[in-house]
């Protein structure tokens, strides 16, 4: 926590600055047991919600209030309490406990969830800001008009996630379309946060560039409707750097990181080089694969082995994916 307070406003922006690959304490995500249950529990202002983004209990609490409002809404996702793809922001938290977090990914969702109703009828929420701070907005008219696509977007998960509930669809084809609208507000979030990328410059440039692969290998679980929830949350995420890296350090050979997180550092710089190679073909090849919902369920099926299986070639990821996109 001391160290999440000295770099809160340096990281504000950071998309994946990492911290430990310890993503859960006793089944949830880390000092779940700590926040707030209830509204009431986090500051009010004027009968204005007005919860401080720079503490991490607090920013925790706003995403264990979004999940239980929105729960009643998410049973096309599941059967089980954690289910919900909203999970993952949680769980990614944690992980960046000590190192920073993504002031869009959490402020957006919660704004916007609030403006549409399901945080309470009326609720007005107002993000506290330290004092110099100018580039992050702090309220829904604010980040409306700083960022229109975002919150556009996360509009439309929103509304979207009411209407499913009401749908006659499938719950198979309702959970695809959702999980569409999710990570288009996701993406839409990460880019808005390119007003921060002045930041990274206080960083080694070996966490910077793990910070772009991250953000690269975001469009691929974003395209394949990947289902966010605790346990492929935790599944993804357990591999990820147990540390900051360093400059020198060179995945697969660092010493003092497992042979899961070497593996998994190698394979976002493949990612990330072979797409920079091709002059972006890769991700619009994988883009046009993930055309339907039977691509998708197999385009998540590759990303699991690629990942998590050391013995995947990676040549066979490109020709797959080529092959795939060519029968869409």
């Amino acid at each position: 926590m001391q160290r999440l307070t000295v770099l809160g406003l340096l990281l504000a922006c950071a998309a994946s600055l990492c911290s430990a690959a310890v993503v859960i304490e006793n089944g949830m995500p880390i000092l779940w047991a700590h926040t707030a249950s209830q509204m009431t529990d986090l500051p009010i202002e004027n009968g204005v919600l007005n919860p401080d983004p720079w503490h991490y209990l607090h920013r925790m609490s706003l995403y264990r209030l979004m999940i239980a409002a929105t729960d009643p809404f998410m049973g096309c996702m599941g059967t089980n309490a954690t289910d919900s793809p909203f999970w993952g922001l949680p769980l990614q938290l944690g992980w960046m406990l000590t190192s920073g977090v993504n002031y869009f990914v959490s402020a957006l969702p919660v704004l916007s969830a609030a403006q549409n109703g399901f945080m309470g009828p009326g609720l007005q929420v107002q993000m506290q800001m330290p004092a110099g701070v100018e580039d992050l907005c702090t309220n829904y008219a604010d980040c409306s008009a700083r960022f229109p696509d975002a919150m556009s977007k996360w509009d439309a998960f929103f509304q979207g996630l009411k209407a499913a509930n009401e749908s006659p669809l499938p719950d198979a084809e309702k959970r695809d379309s959702l999980l569409g609208l999710y990570w288009t507000a996701q993406m839409a979030s990460t880019y808005a946060s390119a007003v921060c990328n002045a930041r990274q410059s206080h960083y080694p440039s070996t966490e910077v560039s793990f910070a772009q692969s991250w953000l690269n290998s975001a469009e691929y679980v974003s395209a394949a409707h990947f289902q966010s929830n605790m346990a492929k949350s935790v599944l993804f995420m357990t591999p990820l750097p147990s540390r900051i890296l360093q400059e020198g350090d060179s995945a697969p050979d660092i010493p003092d990181l497992s042979a899961d997180e070497n593996h998994t550092l190698s394979i976002f710089a493949w990612m990330q080089k072979a797409n920079n190679l091709l002059g972006g073909t890769l991700v619009r090849l994988w883009g046009r694969a993930m055309c339907s919902m039977n691509t998708r369920e197999k385009g998540k099926e590759m990303l699991e082995q690629l990942l998590l299986d050391s013995s995947f070639v990676t040549s066979s990821f490109l020709s797959i994916v080529t092959g795939m996109a060519t029968s869409c």
